[in-house]
């Protein structure tokens, strides 16, 4: 993977950062001209990656680094505040650029991903890997590489600390084929790593200090759904936890700031919530949770690059932040409060937080990162420098009540300076289905609503960030409730005069793209096409599928089973909720569209229901996607896909 990597020095030419880096006061970035007349804008704006992305900060809050993106340059760039002036950059068009973080102001850590097939091994894997930069020298080196480790494994760009003289790296890996290790990786030099600690093949996790002191380790057995926690204490490994759990109720995530606890994910069954505990190193004693909110899923912690914890973010719409520290929470709740229209993503920070990077996004935005310090703003670059504040559409959040009384938050986006009146509409279901939609720039909601669409995102019941009664109401109501709080929320947009229930399309994404072929084959009345990208057309081919990748007693297949059916299966419950089976009740022209590489949900789903559909005489269409994922992160991937759903919708609406 190196050997796809090049240093673009500093004569790269000026335009990218004339057009990606400048600085001014916030609210006059934010100001949006209310009687500006709704513009077309070229498809390009939308379908594009955004221009800007994968913001960060270096520790001294003097550097950014960032990746930029047009239809043929894809660059990693390093950017020097104090100086004003771009200090080097990295060409990144051949791979698919996860993430990257400073360890100091002259190093970085990049990890990137391809999809390719790895010898021994059935099939194509997407491979990641962890790579060091020097910015000084502009030498670039994977951070795992040597004969001592096992050649058939993917994820290779999992850091779990750096030494406190930034020369380090720790980090786990597979030594063999039954033994997960952690290493101790030297950074810019292709050296064999040291083995610290040999685990069994069950081991799932490390947990060590920057001085390289091992702490724990946390293991899962998928055969006898043995889930361990282990102290590493006087030279043994001794167990502080244990439960047996076939999914677990678990989850170790990072070690306190004073180094004496592990942060754990659990359940509380009181609150009916996830929330964070910690875990004593010492003996296993779990506290009382430390983090969890009645009104709000948690969606993630926030570390630094060792695991240490500040804090939680929380999810739904908008995220708030909670910190062990209180003043950096009362810090985010102002600046949350004082823009109450958008939401701010923390992106990046300085070690002591005096530096802040956010991501703007909502109604006002079409995403733009923020430097915040000491008390201001700086605006830093735009994710779609081409689309100014006035030309997104406005979003409004929505709680739909449906017909058994449970509510739906929903999100509608309308076109600019238009009245929401009797509009043409896309109905556009997340995928997961346990996952959320935000407040931020959607590119197929916001490129609709520039056409004069109004563009309505249910977050179904199953859906994440909205409590976990509200996740678990879903499960077993694939194509059953959930796809009527889909019927219900057209419904109330209908009787509210806003859209025009005679002309609707539907499409989604992944689990959005099974909703859409359910609605076609289970309320064909209320679609006039339907748009299936990377959907699920078979479910119980689909579980047969991952039985085979994982195996049958494996988390991930109890998981879906769970999610799916609530592991009850009748004797045909999984024919009657699979739109293949109901093709003849389908009336609505269908495109199906499926990324060659698909990893995720195999592109036989879309190929066997074009089969079907073909052979019933149906309208259909179907685009294969050249090299593409489940995700479309290739630009030309996204782009043929917003052009082919345009040209569809335009045709059926």
């Amino acid at each position: 993977m190196l050997a796809l990597f090049h240093i673009i020095r500093n004569k790269m030419t000026d335009w990218m950062l004339r057009k990606n880096l400048f600085l001014c006061v916030l609210l006059a970035c934010l100001h949006i001209s209310v009687n500006a007349a709704p513009q077309p804008l070229p498809l390009e704006y939308f379908g594009a990656i955004p221009t800007t992305s994968m913001v960060e900060i270096s520790p001294s809050g003097n550097r950014i680094a960032y990746r930029t993106t047009s239809a043929d340059k894809d660059y990693f760039v390093v950017f020097d505040l104090h100086e004003n002036k771009m200090v080097n950059a990295i060409d990144v068009s051949t791979v698919k650029p996860s993430f990257a973080y400073f360890i100091s102001d002259d190093q970085l850590v990049f990890v990137a991903e391809e999809t390719r097939r790895i010898r021994g091994f059935r099939g194509r894997h997407d491979i990641s890997a962890a790579f060091h930069y020097n910015i000084e020298t502009q030498k670039i080196s994977q951070m795992l590489s040597g004969d001592n480790i096992y050649a058939g494994q993917a994820a290779l760009g999992r850091v779990l600390a750096i030494s406190e003289d930034k020369q380090f790296a720790y980090m786990p890996v597979w030594t063999d084929a039954t033994e997960y290790s952690l290493v101790r990786v030297k950074l810019g030099k292709r050296l064999r790593p040291r083995i610290l600690k040999k685990g069994p093949e069950d081991t799932i996790d490390y947990f060590v200090r920057p001085d390289g002191t091992v702490l724990a380790r946390e293991r899962y057995n998928n055969r006898t759904n043995k889930h361990l926690v282990q102290a590493y204490q006087d030279d043994n490994w001794v167990t502080i936890y244990e439960e047996i759990a076939e999914i677990r109720t678990k989850s170790i995530s990072g070690i306190t700031p004073d180094g004496e606890s592990l942060v754990i994910s659990s359940f509380d069954r009181k609150l009916n919530r996830w929330g964070y505990n910690t875990m004593s190193l010492v003996d296993g004693t779990i506290s009382e949770p430390i983090f969890i909110k009645e009104s709000a899923d948690i969606a993630r912690l926030i570390t630094d690059v060792n695991r240490v914890v500040y804090g939680v973010v929380y999810s739904g719409f908008k995220p708030t932040y909670e910190f062990f520290d209180d003043k950096l929470t009362r810090r985010l709740e102002a600046i949350g409060n004082a823009m109450p229209d958008n939401a701010f993503y923390i992106t990046s920070h300085t070690p002591d937080w005096s530096s802040i990077i956010f991501r703007l996004e909502g109604a006002s935005t079409p995403g733009d990162y923020y430097k915040f310090s000491q008390g201001s703003f700086q605006f830093i670059a735009s994710r779609r420098k081409n689309i100014t504040p006035d030309q997104v559409s406005p979003i409004t959040i929505d709680a739909i009540e449906v017909r058994d009384g449970h509510i739906i938050p929903t999100l509608l986006t309308t076109p600019v300076a238009t009245e929401a009146k009797n509009l043409p509409a896309i109905m556009l279901p997340h995928g997961g289905p346990e996952s959320h939609d935000t407040l931020s720039f959607d590119w197929i909601a916001q490129y609709f609503a520039n056409r004069g669409y109004a563009v309505i995102q249910p977050q179904f019941r199953g859906s994440s960030g909205f409590g976990e009664y509200h996740s678990q109401l879903g499960d077993g109501q694939w194509g059953l409730k959930m796809q009527d709080d889909l019927t219900d929320t057209l419904a109330y947009y209908a009787e509210q005069g806003i859209i025009d229930s005679a002309n609707v399309c539907i499409v989604g994404a992944s689990y959005g793209g099974y909703a859409a072929l359910a609605g076609a084959a289970f309320t064909p009345e209320l679609y006039k096409c339907v748009v299936s990208i990377a959907g699920v057309s078979d479910v119980e081919a689909m579980l047969k599928q991952e039985r085979r990748d994982h195996g049958s007693n494996h988390w991930v297949v109890s998981y879906w089973e769970k999610n799916i059916s609530k592991g009850q299966f009748a004797e045909d419950h999984l024919e009657q909720i699979s739109p293949i089976n109901h093709i003849d009740k389908i009336t609505a022209p269908v495109l199906l569209i499926h990324g060659e590489h698909d990893l995720v949900v195999p592109y036989d789903q879309s190929e066997e229901m074009f089969d079907a559909l073909e052979d019933a005489d149906k309208s259909v269409e179907y685009i294969l996607l050249d090299e593409g994922d489940h995700y479309l992160r290739n630009y030309q991937n996204r782009m043929q896909t917003l052009q082919a759903i345009d040209a569809f919708v335009k045709q059926h609406m």
